[in-house]
Protein backbone atom coordinates (compact mmCIF):
# COMPACT_ATOMS: atom_id res chain seq x y z
CA UNK A 1 0.00 0.00 0.00
CA UNK A 2 1.78 3.27 -0.79
CA UNK A 3 0.73 6.75 0.83
CA UNK A 4 -1.25 9.38 -0.61
CA UNK A 5 0.55 13.20 -1.11
CA UNK A 6 -0.80 14.43 2.59
CA UNK A 7 0.43 11.35 4.02
CA UNK A 8 3.54 11.67 2.70
CA UNK A 9 4.02 15.08 3.63
CA UNK A 10 3.06 14.67 7.03
CA UNK A 11 5.18 11.49 8.01
CA UNK A 12 8.18 13.28 6.67
CA UNK A 13 7.62 16.79 8.07
CA UNK A 14 7.70 14.05 11.37
CA UNK A 15 10.58 12.61 10.58
CA UNK A 16 12.36 15.92 9.57
CA UNK A 17 11.39 17.22 12.74
CA UNK A 18 12.44 14.40 14.92
CA UNK A 19 16.36 14.29 12.90
CA UNK A 20 16.90 17.33 13.79
CA UNK A 21 16.32 17.37 17.51
CA UNK A 22 18.15 14.57 18.15
CA UNK A 23 21.46 14.63 16.04
CA UNK A 24 20.08 12.97 12.71
CA UNK A 25 18.83 9.85 14.61
CA UNK A 26 14.93 9.08 13.60
CA UNK A 27 13.74 6.39 16.48
CA UNK A 28 11.40 4.26 13.77
CA UNK A 29 14.38 3.87 11.71
CA UNK A 30 16.83 2.41 14.68
CA UNK A 31 20.52 2.49 13.74
CA UNK A 32 19.71 3.54 9.78
CA UNK A 33 20.73 6.50 8.58
CA UNK A 34 18.61 9.49 7.23
CA UNK A 35 19.59 11.86 4.15
CA UNK A 36 17.66 14.79 4.19
CA UNK A 37 17.20 16.49 0.47
CA UNK A 38 16.44 20.07 0.20
CA UNK A 39 15.04 20.58 -3.36
CA UNK A 40 13.64 22.91 -5.13
CA UNK A 41 10.16 22.12 -6.89
CA UNK A 42 10.59 22.10 -10.75
CA UNK A 43 7.31 23.84 -11.02
CA UNK A 44 6.85 25.83 -8.02
CA UNK A 45 10.37 26.95 -7.22
CA UNK A 46 9.71 26.38 -3.63
CA UNK A 47 12.13 24.83 -1.36
CA UNK A 48 11.08 21.15 -0.66
CA UNK A 49 12.32 18.77 2.02
CA UNK A 50 12.41 14.93 1.91
CA UNK A 51 13.98 12.50 4.58
CA UNK A 52 15.30 9.37 2.46
CA UNK A 53 17.16 6.14 3.79
CA UNK A 54 20.11 6.63 1.69
CA UNK A 55 22.15 3.45 0.39
CA UNK A 56 26.27 3.57 0.92
CA UNK A 57 28.56 1.73 -1.08
CA UNK A 58 32.20 1.34 -0.45
CA UNK A 59 34.28 -0.10 -2.95
CA UNK A 60 37.84 0.10 -1.57
CA UNK A 61 38.66 3.15 -0.09
CA UNK A 62 36.08 5.32 -1.74
CA UNK A 63 32.43 5.83 -0.23
CA UNK A 64 29.50 6.56 -2.60
CA UNK A 65 25.89 7.48 -1.01
CA UNK A 66 23.03 6.88 -3.49
CA UNK A 67 19.07 7.95 -3.21
CA UNK A 68 16.64 5.29 -4.91
CA UNK A 69 13.05 6.82 -5.95
CA UNK A 70 10.60 3.97 -4.54
CA UNK A 71 7.92 5.65 -3.23
CA UNK A 72 6.88 2.18 -1.71
CA UNK A 73 6.51 0.95 -4.39
CA UNK A 74 4.07 3.36 -5.90
CA UNK A 75 2.98 3.41 -9.93
CA UNK A 76 4.51 6.63 -10.51
CA UNK A 77 8.36 8.75 -9.18
CA UNK A 78 8.04 10.52 -6.26
CA UNK A 79 7.89 14.04 -6.85
CA UNK A 80 11.55 14.60 -5.44
CA UNK A 81 12.61 13.04 -8.49
CA UNK A 82 11.20 15.73 -11.25
CA UNK A 83 12.67 18.57 -8.45
CA UNK A 84 15.98 17.02 -8.97
CA UNK A 85 15.89 16.66 -12.45
CA UNK A 86 15.76 19.90 -13.17
CA UNK A 87 17.39 21.17 -10.13
CA UNK A 88 20.05 18.93 -9.08
CA UNK A 89 22.24 20.87 -7.21
CA UNK A 90 20.59 21.27 -3.67
CA UNK A 91 21.45 21.36 -0.33
CA UNK A 92 21.86 18.08 1.60
CA UNK A 93 21.37 16.98 5.54
CA UNK A 94 23.51 14.13 6.49
CA UNK A 95 25.72 12.56 9.42
CA UNK A 96 25.85 15.69 10.90
CA UNK A 97 26.24 18.23 8.34
CA UNK A 98 24.62 20.21 5.38
CA UNK A 99 26.54 20.24 2.43
CA UNK A 100 25.92 21.57 -1.55
CA UNK A 101 25.56 18.35 -3.04
CA UNK A 102 24.80 17.61 -7.22
CA UNK A 103 22.86 14.43 -7.44
CA UNK A 104 23.36 12.76 -10.63
CA UNK A 105 20.93 10.54 -11.89
CA UNK A 106 22.74 6.93 -12.57
CA UNK A 107 22.32 5.89 -16.11
CA UNK A 108 19.03 3.34 -16.87
CA UNK A 109 20.87 -0.43 -16.92
CA UNK A 110 23.55 1.02 -14.22
CA UNK A 111 20.66 1.81 -11.91
CA UNK A 112 18.36 -1.09 -12.83
CA UNK A 113 21.40 -3.25 -11.74
CA UNK A 114 22.19 -1.64 -8.85
CA UNK A 115 18.21 -1.68 -7.14
CA UNK A 116 17.89 -5.15 -8.40
CA UNK A 117 20.94 -6.57 -6.34
CA UNK A 118 20.17 -4.26 -3.42
CA UNK A 119 16.72 -6.20 -3.61
CA UNK A 120 18.39 -9.75 -2.92
CA UNK A 121 19.39 -8.96 0.18
CA UNK A 122 16.42 -6.53 1.21
CA UNK A 123 13.23 -7.77 1.15
CA UNK A 124 11.19 -4.80 1.83
CA UNK A 125 12.81 -3.16 -1.49
CA UNK A 126 12.56 -6.46 -3.63
CA UNK A 127 8.79 -5.74 -2.17
CA UNK A 128 8.59 -2.15 -3.42
CA UNK A 129 9.84 -2.98 -7.06
CA UNK A 130 7.65 -5.61 -7.34
CA UNK A 131 4.70 -3.66 -7.00
CA UNK A 132 6.74 -0.22 -8.92
CA UNK A 133 6.62 -2.83 -11.81
CA UNK A 134 6.91 -1.85 -14.69
CA UNK A 135 7.89 1.68 -13.46
CA UNK A 136 11.86 1.66 -13.47
CA UNK A 137 12.97 2.67 -9.76
CA UNK A 138 15.33 5.97 -10.43
CA UNK A 139 18.54 6.19 -8.90
CA UNK A 140 20.90 9.43 -7.65
CA UNK A 141 24.36 9.19 -6.10
CA UNK A 142 24.66 12.11 -3.99
CA UNK A 143 28.61 14.08 -5.28
CA UNK A 144 29.32 16.85 -2.41
CA UNK A 145 30.83 20.12 -4.11
CA UNK A 146 34.09 21.58 -2.97
CA UNK A 147 33.11 25.02 -2.56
Amino acid sequence: MTRDRAAWQSLNAEVIEEYRANDGRVARFGDTPIIILQTVGARSGELREVPLIPVISTSGPKRSVYVYGTAEGAPKHPDWVYNLRANSRISVEFEGETFVADLVEVESAAAREMVSSHAETVAVLREYLDRAAPRQIPVFRVDRVSI
